[in-house]
């Protein structure tokens, strides 16, 4: 699967804190980290703690 411009698309996984509320597992498709907080404001609003990573990134070394 890749989006309109090539770039391929791949699973983030993650979580969004809203206020008062019971945190909120996330998994998705996108092709950036960006690309995939931007779906999950879109979804939920702003003003929320959002943390999405791909599991692949988050192994490699730094």
């Amino acid at each position: 699967m890749s989006t309109e411009s090539g770039e391929p698309k791949r699973e983030y996984v993650g979580f969004i804190q809203i206020a008062g509320q019971p945190e909120i597992q996330l998994r998705l498709m996108a092709s950036s980290p960006s690309e995939a907080t931007a779906m999950v404001v879109e979804q939920y609003g702003e003003g929320h703690v959002i943390s999405v990573w791909n599991e692949e990134d988050a192994r490699r070394p730094r």
